[in-house]
């Protein structure tokens, strides 16, 4: 059985990867910050959890040699575990821009040069870094954030033109705004509103975590086996379109 490790999945995007991935026949290593052993367990066996920092070198190093001790290596990495900011650049400090770049970028390289190790030495793998369309395009007050996740999309391009000649394919899921716990608390702060992201989104509505999931469980699986160093769009239009919102919402019925 192959062995996914989905960070960030005690809730949101993350929780229902990996629930998508144990559907598909993964054996399912839930990790984040909080503890995950509820959520392990409603999965059900063989899926695991394992609680830590991300950004810590030693709890990575750690888990990635457990992982290789109990299940000979993990064959899929879903870098899904992200922070978010809305703060003008003028008034983001030194220590939410490093926290920033800590979960959001240092873990997904700890995590990928550990596990990739263990993908090199097999001849296999697949890793996918969830980015977002701010990893495409700035969006205002969120230089911190916008700047980790196109640091995310140069990671994910660089280690795929090192590792796809070695059998490991590395991809990036950019998604547009996910109703997630992450949401209701950026909404909450007042930034924007339900009718900010419908009106910009040509599909009319905020992606749900499954349309995201079922595109990362694509990226990971088989039948992507010649994609790699993609930054995929999962934004329902948001990318695509350069219309003004007017305009937009006048062809909409």
């Amino acid at each position: 059985m192959n062995t996914a490790i989905v960070t960030g999945a005690a809730q949101g995007l993350g929780l229902v990867t990996a629930r998508r991935l144990a559907a598909a026949g993964y054996r399912v290593v839930l990790t984040d910050l909080q503890d995950v052993a509820e959520q392990a367990a409603a999965i059900g066996a063989p899926a695991i959890g394992i609680s830590g920092d991300v950004s810590d070198e030693a709890f990575v190093e750690d888990m990635a040699a457990r992982i290789a001790a109990d299940f000979g290596g993990a064959q899929v990495l879903v870098n899904n575990a992200g922070i978010s900011l809305i703060q003008p650049a003028e008034e983001t400090t030194l220590d939410q821009w490093q926290r920033m770049m800590a979960i959001n970028l240092q873990g997904p390289f700890l995590l990928s040069r550990a596990f990739g190790r263990q993908m090199l030495r097999a001849g296999k793998g697949a890793i996918v870094n969830v980015a977002s369309v701010a990893g495409l395009g700035g969006v205002i007050h969120r230089s911190a954030y916008n700047t980790s996740k196109h640091g995310l999309v140069g990671l994910t391009r660089t280690l795929a033109g090192e590792w796809g000649g070695r059998g490991v394919r590395v991809n990036a899921v950019c998604p547009g705004w996910i109703k997630t716990e992450m949401d209701v608390k950026d909404m909450g702060s007042g930034a924007y509103d339900n009718a900010d992201i419908e009106n910009r989104v040509p599909m009319a509505r905020f992606a749900q975590p499954e349309d995201v999931a079922e595109a990362i469980t694509f990226l990971a699986s088989d039948a992507a086996a010649f994609i790699n160093g993609v930054a995929l769009p999962v934004d329902g239009g948001w990318t695509g379109d350069i219309s003004w919102d007017s305009l937009r919402l006048k062809t909409r019925a």
